[in-house]
C-alpha cells in the first residue's frame, strides 16, 4: 500500500504530478529510489516527444557575477508564454546562467556537463525534467558569457 505521505515526498523532490508520483510508487512496489527512477525514464521519454514542437516563447536571463567580471545572458525557449512567466521556467533560466558562470561551456559541451549543484545529473537531463514537469518543449537557443 502507498502512503499519501510517500506521494508526497516523491511530488517535493521530482516536482511531478501526484497522479505520476502514485503511478511511480505502485510500479515500484512503494520503492522510491525506483520511483524516481521510473520518473525520469518517463520524463525522458516524454521530452523526446516534445521535441519537435515550436518554441515560440521564452525568456531572457542574464547574470553578472558579484566581481562584476563575469557576465552571462541566456536565451531559454518554451511552447507558450504560460509556462515562459512561470517562477520555476525563470529558476531554471537563471541556474542556467549559474552554470554558464561557473563552467566555461568552451571546455565541454554545456548540455553534457554535470550540474554544478547535483552533480548526479548533467544540464540536458535538468531541462528534460523542466520538459516533463510543463508539458512543453524546451530549448536552451543560445547563450553568451563575458569575462574580463
Amino acid at each position: 500500500m502507498i502512503s499519501i505521505d510517500q506521494i508526497k515526498q516523491l511530488r517535493e523532490v521530482t516536482g511531478v504530478s501526484i497522479s505520476e508520483c502514485k503511478k511511480a510508487l505502485q510500479e515500484a512496489n512503494g520503492d522510491e529510489v525506483k520511483a524516481k527512477e521510473i520518473l525520469i525514464k518517463r520524463g525522458q521519454d516524454f521530452a523526446k516527444k516534445r521535441i519537435e514542437k515550436e518554441t515560440g516563447q521564452g525568456i531572457i536571463e542574464s547574470y553578472i557575477h558579484s566581481g562584476k567580471k563575469i557576465g552571462v545572458m541566456v536565451e531559454l525557449r518554451c511552447e507558450s508564454d504560460f509556462v515562459a512567466k512561470s517562477g520555476d521556467f525563470q529558476k531554471l533560466a537563471h541556474e542556467l546562467c549559474l552554470q554558464i558562470a561557473a563552467i566555461s561551456p568552451e571546455e565541454v559541451e554545456l548540455l553534457e556537463q554535470p550540474w554544478i549543484k547535483d552533480e548526479s545529473k548533467n544540464i540536458k537531463e535538468l531541462i528534460e525534467e523542466h520538459i516533463a514537469k510543463f508539458g512543453e518543449n524546451i530549448i536552451l537557443k543560445r547563450f553568451i558569457r563575458y569575462e574580463l
